[in-house]
């Protein structure tokens, strides 16, 4: 899987910000782990801070907007150099909030980018594509097809 072949700088940040959301922090340490890169020192922005945000929902998935819950959050924004990294993330982990965003910085680094896209970004997208289709199909195995027997005349 070669993500990067992303199109916009604005589609790649929007990627690697959606897998570093959705990646745990003991993954990221393990797939930075396997990285040569020298960690920075961070300027921390504003501090990882837990909130909560309004989840919407739509109403057969077009509808009217109703209130769905509220959510756990974290965010988190630092400097490298001259560059701001953010991270939002659900749950209440500090400390994968100041990595992700901590990575962010690092991967708008076009001299970095490429290398922590295939070093890190990349095996972590596939880590999240095959949970999700380990989780489709264990719901598929419990799928209950319905039927509707006719009466003879």
């Amino acid at each position: 899987m070669d993500d990067c072949r992303i199109g916009s700088p604005q589609e790649g940040r929007a990627f690697w910000m959606g897998v570093l959301a959705h990646a745990s922090l003991k993954e990221m340490r393990a797939a930075l782990a396997l990285t040569q890169i020298e960690w920075p020192t961070v300027e921390v922005v504003k501090p990882a801070e837990v909130g909560t945000l309004m989840l919407e929902g739509r109403a057969g998935g077009g509808g009217r907007r109703f209130n769905a819950g509220e959510a756990t959050m974290t965010r988190c924004i630092v400097r490298v150099g001259e560059t701001l990294g953010f991270s939002y993330a659900l749950g209440r982990d500090k400390d994968k909030a100041v990595m992700a965003a901590t990575l962010d910085c690092l991967l708008q680094d076009a001299d970095q980018q490429s290398y922590l896209m295939k070093a890190i970004i990349s095996p972590l997208a596939m880590i999240q594509s095959r949970k999700r289709e380990a989780e489709s199909r264990r719901a598929a195995a419990t799928k209950v097809e319905f039927f509707t027997m006719v009466r003879g005349d």
